[in-house]
C-alpha cells in the first residue's frame, strides 16, 4: 500500500489540540482525514468520569438558562473553569497544559459534540457529515473535496443526542414526532438532522459551516478565488445603490447566501434593512440600519410558529427601505415578496436555479406559480455556479429581467443575458447589451449612458484599490462604502492615487484586517 500525504495541520477548541493529516492510499478511492485527538489513559479516564458526576452537582444551572441561547457561553465557561479546579486536585502533577486540555475535553464531551468539536474549528472544512454509528464521520475540505475520517460516532443513541443537543440550544426540537430538524450552531453553522427511519441506515446530521469571517465582495473578486469580475462587481454596486431588484440564483452550496451578503454591504447607510430567514446566516456592516428577523417553529403542542410568511407580512408594516428574504421556497412567500417590490420596496433574495432562464421557469411553475406580469418588478438576476470537479465556484450568468408587452396587452418576460461563464478563459464574456438597466437608472437619476459608464468605471477602480490593499472584512468593507456615499469624490480620490487604507479606516478595523490576513 502506497501512502502520499496530501496536508498536515494542528487544531485547537478550548485548550484541546488534535494533530490532522490528510493523505491518499493506493486502495481507499476517497482520501483519508486522520485526527488525533489526546489520548487518555484507563485510569484517566476513570477520574474524569468521577469528575463529571461532581461537576454535575456542583455547578448550579437554571431550567431557563438550559433554554436561552444567550446563556449557553456562560454555562460553558463555569463547568470549564470549576472542571479545571478539579483537574488540578486530582491531577496536580500534570502541566498547566495537559490540566487545560483535560478540561476542555471534558466540557466537549458534557455540552458539546465530543471531536466533533475539533472538526468545526477546521477553517478549511465546508462540510461535517454524519451518516450513522457504522459509517465513519465524512467532511468536506476546501482544496481536496469530499474526505472520509477516522471518526465514528459510537451508537445512534449518541448522534440523537448530538441533535438534541444542538437543537435544544437554539429552540428547536428533534423527537420520533418530529424526526426532522433545521437548526444551527451557536457559531452560525447550520444544522440538518435526522432520525432513523426516516434516515433508513441511521440517524443523521449535516453540519453546514460558514466562514468566522463572512466573504465580502472583495474575496470574491480577489485573483485567488476569481469568483466574481470587479465589472460585475460595480453593475451589482450601482444596482443596489439605485434600489434595483436582485435575485441571486444557483445550485447547492454555488455561494448564493454568501454573494448576496457581500452584496448587502453596498447598500447606502440611511436606508432600513429588514431580512428575513429560516437560520441566521446573514451579517452586514455595522454602519448599516439592519433589523435581522427569524422564523419559529411550533411547539410540542404545535402553538407559537412564526413563518417567512408571517415576518414577510408584518415588515411591510415596519417602514423598510429594502426587504431581504434568505430563500424564496413557496408560492404565498413569492406572491409577497412580488408584491413588496410593485409597491416601492427594493428586495433581494436567493432561489435555487441553475440557469436564468431557469429563475423565469422556477417562478412561474408550480410551487411558486407566480403570473408571468409579476415578474416585471424584477430587475437582475446573478447565477451562481459550483464546479465540482474544478472546486470553485464562478459567477455563471448575469442577465436583467426585460418585460415585453404582447399585442393582447399581456406582458411576457424575457431573459437578457448581458454576461457569461467562458470555462475555457475562466471569464466571463459579454453576451449582450442592456436594454432596461440604464434605462432603470436614467429614469430615477437622470444620468447618461456616458455617465453611468463612469460611475462603473469608478466604482471599479474603488473594489481594485480594496482588493489590492486586502480589506477584506465585512465592517472594514462597510466603511468604505459608507464614507463612498458620504463624499464619493474623496473615496473615489483615494483610490486613483492609491493611498493607504489608514487614511479612512480607524485602528480597530486596521488590526481587524491584519488578524484576518493572520487567519
Amino acid at each position: 500500500m502506497t501512502v502520499k500525504i496530501l496536508d498536515k495541520l494542528t487544531l485547537e477548541a478550548d485548550n484541546v489540540r488534535a494533530g490532522v493529516t490528510i493523505y491518499e492510499t493506493s486502495d481507499e478511492y476517497i482520501p483519508i482525514y486522520k485526527m488525533e485527538p489526546p489520548h487518555i489513559e484507563a485510569a484517566t479516564s476513570a477520574v474524569l468520569d468521577h469528575i463529571r458526576e461532581r461537576l454535575v452537582e456542583v455547578v448550579q444551572v437554571n431550567i431557563s438558562e438550559i433554554t436561552d441561547p444567550k446563556a449557553a457561553e456562560d454555562i460553558k465557561q463555569r463547568f470549564l473553569s470549576k472542571a479545571i479546579q478539579l483537574i488540578q486536585d486530582e491531577f496536580p502533577r500534570l502541566t498547566k497544559a495537559e490540566q487545560l486540555s483535560l478540561a476542555g475535553k471534558l466540557v466537549h464531551d458534557m455540552l458539546g459534540l465530543g471531536d466533533l468539536e475539533l472538526l468545526i474549528n477546521d477553517p478549511n472544512l465546508e462540510e461535517i457529515v454524519i451518516n450513522s454509528s457504522s459509517d465513519p464521520v465524512w467532511v468536506y475540505h476546501k482544496k481536496f473535496g469530499w474526505l472520509k475520517t477516522n471518526i465514528k460516532i459510537s451508537s445512534e443513541e449518541q448522534i440523537y443526542n448530538y441533535s438534541s443537543i444542538i437543537g435544544r440550544k437554539v429552540g428547536r426540537q428533534i423527537s420520533n414526532l418530529n424526526p426532522l430538524m433545521d437548526a444551527h450552531l451557536l457559531t452560525g453553522d447550520r444544522v440538518n438532522a435526522t432520525l432513523f427511519p426516516i434516515s433508513n441506515l441511521g440517524n443523521t446530521i449535516t453540519i453546514r459551516k460558514f466562514a468566522r469571517n463572512p466573504w465580502t465582495m472583495t474575496h470574491f473578486i480577489s485573483p485567488e478565488f476569481n469568483t466574481i469580475p470587479k465589472n460585475i462587481a460595480a453593475l451589482l454596486w450601482l444596482s443596489m445603490e439605485y434600489e434595483l431588484n436582485v435575485l441571486v440564483a444557483g445550485g447547492t452550496a454555488s455561494g448564493k447566501t454568501s454573494v448576496l451578503n457581500a452584496m448587502l454591504s453596498f447598500i447606502p447607510t440611511n436606508h432600513r434593512i429588514l431580512s428575513i430567514e429560516d437560520t441566521r446566516e446573514l451579517l452586514l456592516p455595522q454602519y448599516v440600519h439592519w433589523v435581522p428577523l427569524t422564523t419559529r417553529e411550533p411547539n410540542p403542542e404545535g402553538k407559537g410558529e412564526v413563518t417567512m410568511l408571517d415576518l414577510l407580512v408584518n415588515s411591510l408594516r415596519m417602514r423598510p427601505d429594502r426587504i431581504v428574504v434568505g430563500e424564496i421556497r413557496r408560492e404565498r412567500e413569492a406572491e409577497v415578496l412580488f408584491e413588496a417590490m410593485h409597491t416601492g420596496h427594493s428586495v433581494y433574495s436567493t432561489i435555487h436555479a441553475d440557469r436564468a432562464e431557469q429563475v423565469k421557469g422556477r417562478l412561474t411553475n408550480p410551487p411558486i406559480n407566480l403570473p408571468e406580469e409579476l415578474l416585471e418588478s424584477l430587475h437582475l438576476v446573478l447565477v451562481q455556479f459550483r464546479h465540482r470537479k474544478m472546486r470553485i465556484r464562478r459567477t455563471l450568468e448575469v442577465a436583467e429581467v426585460v418585460p415585453r408587452y404582447k399585442p393582447d396587452g399581456d406582458i411576457a418576460i424575457d431573459m437578457n443575458v448581458l454576461y457569461k461563464w467562458n470555462p475555457k478563459t475562466d471569464k466571463m464574456d459579454q453576451t449582450g447589451k442592456s436594454t432596461r438597466l440604464y434605462d432603470e437608472i436614467t429614469l430615477h437619476t437622470g444620468m447618461s449612458e456616458k455617465e453611468i459608464n463612469q460611475d462603473l468605471k469608478d466604482k471599479e477602480r474603488i473594489l481594485q484599490w480594496m482588493v489590492d490593499h486586502n480589506i477584506n472584512v465585512v465592517d472594514a468593507v462597510g466603511k468604505v462604502i459608507a464614507d463612498y456615499y458620504q463624499d464619493p469624490d474623496s473615496i473615489i480620490d483615494l483610490a486613483s492615487k492609491n493611498k493607504k487604507p489608514s487614511e479612512i479606516l480607524t485602528p480597530d478595523l486596521l488590526k481587524k484586517l491584519e488578524l484576518n490576513k493572520g487567519s
